[in-house]
């Protein structure tokens, strides 16, 4: 008798409709890295992959970043077991990997991939991150042409009356080196908490290609020029969706990934 009441409350209707399975979708950081695929491929660059496990001579020295050198300190690099072994700090290495590829053509590649770093969890700072790096490599190429290249990139992703600024910067592997800063999108330049009453955000770094670095890569520094930037792809999601704290994007919270479908 108890077996038959206990199947005659838990009886199902055959009839009702199914339940449909949840369907997953793109997370926003693969959003952001399609959407600034598909800018720089209407530029002419296309997509050029490189190894996450890169060896020192590849992550710093060919890119100016002797063992002695001060700058390794904007890196925490997390080494391997094995000497000389690391998780790639950045995406620059993937510059060499390109220009020993291609030599002696000229090109046109973004390089994107993830990056590891120990560094304090943040707001603003995770131990991994993606990042897209840009590189430019032919004949002629000016301050200009990486001028032009950023600006259009701006105007796509955030919109048609966007301005950017460039700031004298440093960084190992460019001379000259720059910071390029967009108006900010929030208050258009007026100044707000968000672009710390500046009027400006910084979206990337940029330069032209370093002679020696041209150099390693097997090109003549007398004959060609390049400029190269890099940009984090969550940093731009950021921006573009009013997203306070990076630490989200791998939180694995439904409640933040379903906000982007």
């Amino acid at each position: 008798a108890a077996l038959a009441e206990e199947l005659a409350q838990g009886a199902m209707d055959v009839r009702l409709p199914g339940r449909p399975p949840s369907l997953g979708y793109l997370h926003i950081s693969t959003q952001t890295l399609r959407e600034i695929y598909d800018i720089f491929a209407r530029l002419g660059f296309h997509v050029f992959r490189s190894r996450e496990v890169e060896d020192d001579v590849t992550n710093f020295q060919m890119l100016n970043l002797p063992p002695d050198h001060p700058a390794r300190d904007m890196w925490s690099t997390f080494y391997t077991t094995d000497p000389g072994l690391l998780m790639r700090t950045h995406t620059s290495p993937g510059q060499i990997h390109a220009m020993r590829k291609y030599h002696p053509e000229p090109f046109r590649v973004i390089l994107p991939g993830k990056c590891y770093r120990y560094e304090q969890v943040s707001t603003r700072h995770e131990h991994m991150f993606f990042q897209v790096e840009g590189l430019a490599i032919g004949k002629h190429i000016t301050m200009a042409d990486l001028k032009g290249v950023l600006e259009s990139f701006a105007r796509q992703m955030f919109g048609a009356n966007r301005r950017l600024r460039f700031r004298p910067s440093y960084f190992p592997f460019t001379e000259p080196s720059a910071e390029a800063d967009m108006d900010c999108i929030l208050c258009g330049g007026e100044g707000c908490q968000i672009c710390k009453q500046t009027g400006w955000l910084e979206i990337l770094g940029c330069g032209m290609v370093h002679p020696q670095v041209l150099r390693n890569g097997g090109y003549d520094p007398d004959e060609y020029s390049g400029f190269a930037f890099g940009m984090g792809p969550e940093r731009i999601a950021m921006l573009k969706h009013g997203i306070t704290d990076i630490r989200y994007f791998f939180a694995n919270d439904l409640r933040f990934l379903q906000q982007f479908p």
